[in-house]
C-alpha cells in the first residue's frame, strides 16, 4: 500500500494514499483498533448536515469566504448522499466526546473540497464556530429525529393499518380469553388484536413526545457551554438554514451546560423505544402462542409458512418472524440500559460516553424499523383465524361460569366449575347436577356472545 505524509500539531503520520481522511483520523484508526463496531452512517450524515449549515451561517455572518463555504456544502452533500461511506473507518470505541469522528468528517470534507480546487482547512474552516462537544450531541439528536420520523413512524403506521384490517376481518369471531395462561372469559379475536394495535399507537404517541426534547440541540455551546467563538447571529442563522433544509423545527437548547453534559433526551427516547419493544414482544409472543401446533398446540391461528423450519424434521414450520422480532426487542431493552448508564456519566461540562449512546440509540431505531417492517410483511398480513378451534375452546371453557355470578353468586359458581373439571363434564351438566340453575336459566344466562362487553 502506498502512503502520503500528513502533518498536524503532533507531527507527521503516514496516511493511505487513497484515503480521503487526514492525520487525526489516521491517528484514531491506529490507536483504537478495537472491536467491529463503527460509527453509524446515519450519525456521519447528520454530522455532514451540521457542517453544511454551519458553513452557510458562517458565510452569512462574514466569517467564511463564499468559495470555501460552497465547497464545504458540496462536499457535505456528497457525504449525505452516501458517496463516500467507506471514508469513515473509525471504531466506535474511541474518545467519549466523538472528537475523532468529528475530525474524520472535517478532514473528508476538506479533502473533497481540495479535489474541486478549493483549499479548506478541517479545523479553521469546516469546524468554524464549533466544537466536537456541541457538534457531536447535535448530530446524535438530528440523526435520531430523522430516523424516527422518516423511517420508524411510517413502518409503525403501516403496521397499525394492517391491524385495523385484521380487526375488521375478525370482529365477529369469538375466542376464549386467557389470563395467567389460563382460561378466562370470552373475547372477540378483534378485541385481542385491538390491544396490539393500541400498544403501537401508544408507543407512537410516546415517541412523538420525546421528539420535542430531541429537537433541542446543543449547537452553539462549543467547548464547555459558554459558546466561545460562536456568535448569536451564527446560531440563529444555523437553525434557520437547518430547519429550511430538513423541513423540521429544531431549536437551540436554552441551557448549553445541560446540552453538553446531560443526555436525558436520549434516555427519554430510548425509554420510549423500549416501550415499543415491549409492546412488539407482547404481540409477537401472543401470535406464536396462538399459532402453536399445528396439532399439539393451541392452533387458534395460522401464520404464513415462509421457509422450512427444521434441518431434520420435514414439513416443520416455525414462527420465525416472531422469533426475530422478540430477539430485536431484547436487544433494544439492553441498548436502553446502556444508554441510561452512559447518560449518567456526565462529568462537569461534558458527557464522555456519547459514541456508545449514539450507537445504541440509533441501532434501536434501526432494528425496530426493520423488524416491524419484516414482521408486518411476512407474518401479520397473513394471519388467519381457525374459527373452528376458537369455538371449540370457548365451548369447553369452565370460565363461562362467570356469567352465572350475578344470579347464583361466586361461591356457587366455583362449585360448578370445580365439579365440571373434576368429573370432566360440561358446565351445564355440572350446574344441573348440583341443582343450582334450571336448564332454561342456564341457556338464557350463559351466552358467550353476551359476555364481550360494549
Amino acid at each position: 500500500m502506498s502512503y502520503r505524509i500528513e502533518k498536524d500539531s503532533m507531527g507527521e503520520i503516514q496516511v493511505p494514499e487513497t484515503a480521503f481522511w487526514g492525520s487525526q483520523t489516521e491517528r484514531s484508526r491506529q490507536n483504537f483498533n478495537i472491536g467491529i463496531e463503527k460509527m453509524p452512517i446515519a450519525l456521519i450524515k447528520a454530522l455532514a448536515l451540521v457542517k453544511k449549515n454551519a458553513a452557510k451561517a458562517n458565510e452569512a455572518t462574514g466569517k467564511l469566504e463564499t468559495a470555501i463555504s460552497k465547497a464545504i456544502q458540496t462536499a457535505a452533500d456528497r457525504i449525505m448522499e452516501g458517496e463516500v461511506n467507506e471514508q469513515f473507518p473509525l471504531s466506535l470505541w474511541q474518545t467519549g466526546s466523538g472528537t475523532q469522528t468529528n475530525m474524520n468528517v472535517n478532514e473528508v470534507i476538506a479533502h473533497l473540497s481540495a479535489e474541486k480546487g478549493v483549499t479548506v482547512h478541517p479545523n479553521d474552516h469546516v469546524n468554524m464556530s464549533q466544537s466536537s462537544n456541541d457538534v457531536f450531541p447535535t448530530a446524535i439528536h438530528i440523526a435520531a429525529v430523522q430516523m424516527i420520523e422518516e423511517q420508524l413512524f411510517p413502518v409503525m403506521k403501516k403496521m397499525i393499518q394492517t391491524l385495523h384490517q385484521l380487526e375488521s376481518e375478525n370482529e365477529k369471531i369469538i375466542k376464549i380469553g386467557r389470563t395467567h395462561l389460563q382460561d378466562a372469559t370470552p373475547v372477540t379475536f378483534a378485541q385481542e388484536i385491538s390491544g396490539w394495535r393500541s400498544g403501537l399507537e401508544h408507543s407512537h404517541q410516546m415517541l412523538a413526545l420525546t421528539l420535542q426534547e430531541l429537537k433541542q440541540l446543543a449547537i452553539g455551546g462549543t467547548a464547555v457551554g459558554t459558546g466561545l467563538n460562536a456568535s448569536k447571529e451564527y446560531i440563529e442563522l444555523f437553525f434557520n438554514y437547518l430547519n429550511e433544509e430538513t423541513d423540521s423545527e429544531f431549536s437551540e437548547d436554552p441551557n448549553k451546560f445541560h446540552a453538553l453534559a446531560s443526555k436525558d433526551a436520549a434516555v427519554f427516547t430510548s425509554g420510549a423505544l423500549k416501550a415499543l419493544a415491549a409492546n412488539a414482544m407482547k404481540m409477537a409472543n401472543d401470535i406464536r402462542w396462538m399459532a402453536s401446533g399445528p396439532r399439539s398446540g393451541l392452533g387458534e391461528i395460522t401464520i404464513p409458512a415462509n421457509e422450512p423450519g427444521s434441518s431434520i424434521m420435514p414439513g416443520k414450520i416455525n414462527p420465525t418472524q416472531c422469533e426475530a422480532l422478540t430477539m430485536i426487542a431484547v436487544q433494544v431493552m439492553g441498548n436502553d440500559t446502556t444508554v441510561g448508564i452512559s447518560a449518567s456519566q456526565g462529568n462537569f461540562e461534558l458527557n464522555v460516553y456519547m459514541p456508545v449512546i449514539a450507537y445504541n440509540l440509533l441501532q434501536s431505531i434501526e432494528l425496530l424499523t426493520d423488524g416491524l417492517r419484516s414482521f408486518n410483511q411476512h407474518c401479520l398480513v397473513g394471519i388467519k383465524a381457525n374459527q373452528e378451534k376458537m369455538s371449540q375452546y370457548v365451548e369447553q371453557s369452565l370460565m363461562l361460569v362467570t356469567a352465572l355470578n350475578p344470579y347464583i353468586g361466586y361461591d356457587n359458581g366455583a362449585k360448578i366449575a370445580k365439579k365440571a373439571f373434576e368429573e370432566n363434564t360440561t358446565l351445564k351438566q355440572a350446574a344441573l347436577a348440583l341443582g343450582l340453575v334450571t336448564e332454561a336459566d342456564y341457556d338464557a344466562w350463559v351466552k358467550p356472545e353476551q359476555m364481550l362487553g360494549k
